[in-house]
């Protein structure tokens, strides 16, 4: 999980400077410099969260240990398909890709939810 969170850190570190640099002008162009600043944003967000989690799991018991892989896991599918969708809008101007942002924030709130309930088994 903390390698997992390390990756997508990384990732949107990278995402970050090369949407800041090299496709600065697209982005404003398009319009689309916000929405990728909330892509990298809630990816950045979201990768510290799973770095939490897997340094809780190091320290939980068996029932927390499985709630909080859970919520890790939730956080990684909503960082994909949130950030994924808000990325994908922004490189190809297709709007539909936003859709699919809601199913990735919903997958954001239930990782949030379910590591409230593991801190509760701690």
């Amino acid at each position: 999980m903390i390698q997992a969170g390390g990756i997508l850190g990384a990732l949107a570190v990278s995402l970050g400077a090369f949407g800041a640099h090299a496709l600065k002008g697209m982005l404003e162009a398009a319009g689309r410099t916000e929405t990728f600043e909330t892509a990298v944003k809630y990816q950045f967000y979201h990768a510290l969260a799973m770095v939490l989690v897997g340094i809780l799991m190091q320290r939980a018991g068996e029932d927390a240990v499985r709630m909080l892989g859970w919520a890790g896991n939730a956080f990684a599918i909503g960082v994909i398909i949130f950030s994924g969708s808000l990325y994908a809008i922004c490189f190809t101007g297709i709007t539909k890709f936003g859709a699919t942002a809601p199913i990735g924030g919903v997958a954001l709130i239930i990782g949030w939810v379910l590591l409230i309930l593991a801190a509760g088994k701690l």
